[in-house]
């Protein structure tokens, strides 16, 4: 039994300021930033509210937060079970975060958390499977399609994405959607190849442009997030991230090879076109630009927000690209047109007001070897070794690239990880 004397000893104002900087903490964490932003976002609160000292431990779905006053302290831990990604709403709370100043009341920082939280998302799901379909049908493209297969999976793409979207916001288990998504889409793209074939086209000569159609499930914002936890050494934070990315994208390597095995369609890249150089780099630009807008809508970024990540990713993939082409490797190209990406980043996302993340992850989700491992997994399968580790090997130093470019970038851009605190 307690007495009134015991209620007097809880530290009823620190329960407070703890738990307001946890919900801060959870509300960054499922929208879908790194672990180090969770943590800078948490301080910022914890200072503004007067708190001594602050300490957490994030990882992909969970925080373990410590708030002390003088000699007593509070522990909390939250769970995040919802992994996704909201620009919107990260931006928003960033803002909050950084608008802070000491002496603000926990009530103000709930009421504004409250606020956030309850946004709807800024575009309804047909134009969310809209931007999917842009953005892989600018993908197609770069991966040397033509006008046929950028149709088809313009078209497969968005309905694969418009039933992931569905299912999702049903709370179904995410493995289980991303396999399905992946199905539609691959069978989707199989039908426009069949309908094509129906009406005196030649379909079979557009069979691989099917692996395009499924890019829109390639987890960019984990990938990347969790790769430049890594550079941080948040070792628990950026191996949770990469493993569910890995996750995510085998569950959809195994839907698209389930779908070539059964159906007879071939993954092998089609031969690029010969265009003139100034014509290729026109359309490169365009692509980039489409594809990086689309992911980044895709993601509930506001226009502006959208539109800087576009400018950026244009520049830095036609880069990547051209270099490339000129006989340079395509991790060195990548590693140079991601440290442009987080140089630019550093200089436009403060003019847009915008966190850099928000602008600096769909600028090099374009440049993520999604083709290269589902070509992997679908030689694995079918027991193409040659084919399985040359892709296979390909992506990890791809992957790798994007997060050394990103990381110097940061380095360079940003104190506190040029030097340990």
């Amino acid at each position: 039994m307690t007495t009134p004397d015991e209620h007097a000893l809880e530290p009823v104002e620190l329960i407070r300021q703890s738990g307001t900087v946890l919900r801060m903490g959870t509300a960054m964490l499922s929208s879908g930033t790194g672990s180090y932003r969770v943590k800078t976002a948490m301080q910022q609160v914890a200072t503004a509210l007067g708190i001594d000292r602050h300490h957490a431990h994030v990882t992909l779905t969970e925080i373990t937060a410590t708030s002390h006053r003088g000699r007593i302290f509070r522990t909390e831990v939250a769970e995040v079970r919802s992994v996704g990604v909201n620009a919107h709403r990260l931006g928003e709370l960033t803002n909050l975060a950084n608008g802070l100043r000491p002496g603000a009341r926990a009530d103000d920082v709930l009421r504004e958390l409250d606020r956030i939280d309850a946004l709807p998302p800024l575009y309804p799901a047909w134009a969310n499977a809209l931007f999917a379909a842009v953005a892989c049908g600018a993908f197609a493209y770069l991966n040397d399609g033509g006008l046929v297969e950028v149709l088809g999976v313009f078209l497969a793409a968005g309905l694969g994405q418009l039933v992931r979207r569905w299912l999702l916001h049903r709370r179904a288990n995410q493995i289980g959607v991303t396999m399905l998504a992946a199905a539609v889409s691959s069978l989707a793209y199989l039908a426009f190849v069949l309908v094509l074939d129906a009406v005196g086209g030649s379909g079979a000569t557009h069979e691989a442009g099917f692996i395009s159609a499924v890019l829109f499930l390639v987890p960019g914002f984990p990938l990347v997030t969790g790769a430049l936890d890594l550079a941080k050494l948040d070792l628990s934070a950026g191996v949770a991230r990469i493993t569910y990315a890995a996750l995510i994208l085998t569950s959809a390597a195994v839907s698209v090879w389930a779908v070539s095995w059964l159906t007879g369609l071939e993954t092998d890249p089609s031969p690029a076109a010969e265009v003139a150089l100034v014509l290729e780099v026109a359309l490169r630009t365009l692509a980039s630009a489409l594809g990086v807008l689309g992911f980044a809508l895709m993601f509930n970024s506001p226009w502006r927000m959208a539109l800087g990540a576009a400018a950026i990713g244009a520049v830095a993939n036609v880069l990547r690209l051209q270099l490339v082409d000129g006989g340079v490797a395509v991790q060195a190209a990548t590693m140079l047109a991601t440290l442009v990406v987080g140089l630019m980043a550093a200089w436009v996302a403060p003019r847009l007001r915008v966190p850099r993340i928000t602008v600096s992850v769909p600028a090099v989700v374009i440049m993520v070897p999604g083709a290269a491992v589902y070509r992997a997994v679908v030689g694995l399968n079918n027991g193409d070794v040659d084919v399985a580790v040359a892709a296979g090997i390909q992506a990890v130093f791809v992957v790798v690239s994007i997060a050394v470019g990103l990381a110097v970038a940061r380095m360079l851009t940003d104190r506190a990880w040029a030097f340990e605190r």
